[in-house]
């Protein structure tokens, strides 16, 4: 499979902005969100709109891609069922019981004052009030449909199109991009992350759909931010 000139230099303005510029912009954000959130009411609404806003712009690149490379259609990038859903059924009630659990443990973690495991790295994401759980919710949903486009469907469908590499490297180089893209979240993040993006890519190389890890995702995603307690917080002018 060969790409032409247009759709190279758009994947190639694509992948080096997901690799070396989105990674510093989210930081660069997540750390502002840090500082200032609770001096700006506003900052936690403007900074999920604007992470769903480059997703959406990202998987929107990376769809016309697909368009205007000859050589490519949906079915390359996953989007497509390419087995009976039953098949994939106990997958899906295996992922549901093991986050059932996990939310379970992470509940009593809280509840006795013990650290939640991962919780740190994303503690400015969580939502403190009812309107915030919908733009938590909103860019929970956002992540897991465009990342697996982008990174898993696309980036995948690249490495072994236009640069004739095996599956499982493109897979491997795909989710190297990925991790880079949880910069924010710091070393013990992106260790949590690789492995959710392991899983995730493994699930897609053998169904051939991206419909289950979107699902997937989806679900990690909103547990991550909706259902994971927020951390205490020691009172304005407390020390530390």
């Amino acid at each position: 499979m060969s790409f032409t000139s247009l759709t190279l230099l758009m994947t190639a303005v694509l992948v080096g902005y997901l690799a070396l510029v989105s990674p510093l912009i989210g930081k660069r954000s997540y750390d502002r969100l840090a500082r200032s959130r609770d001096q700006d009411p506003t900052l936690y609404r403007r900074t999920n709109v604007l992470w769903g806003a480059e997703l959406w712009t990202l998987a929107a690149v990376a769809l016309l891609i697909v368009v205007v490379e000859p050589s490519l259609d949906t079915a390359d990038i996953g989007l497509v069922i390419k087995e009976p859903l039953s098949d994939t059924l106990g997958t899906v009630v295996g992922f549901l019981c093991a986050a059932a659990v996990g939310t379970f443990v992470i509940s009593r973690l809280a509840a006795k004052g013990k650290p939640v495991p991962g919780q740190q790295t994303i503690s400015h994401l969580l939502p403190r009030t009812s309107a915030e759980r919908w733009y938590a919710a909103g860019l929970s949903v956002t992540a897991g449909i465009t990342e697996e486009i982008v990174y898993r469907g696309l980036l995948i469908a690249v490495g072994t199109g236009a640069l004739g590499l095996s599956t499982e490297m493109a897979a491997f180089l795909a989710l190297v991009v990925f991790v880079a893209g949880h910069l924010y979240q710091g070393w013990h993040g992106m260790l949590l992350v690789t492995l959710i993006g392991f899983s995730l890519t493994m699930l897609y190389l053998r169904t051939g759909s991206l419909l289950l890890p979107i699902l997937l995702h989806v679900l990690i995603d909103l547990r991550g931010l909706l259902l994971t307690p927020q951390p205490r917080r020691e009172p304005v002018g407390q020390a530390a």
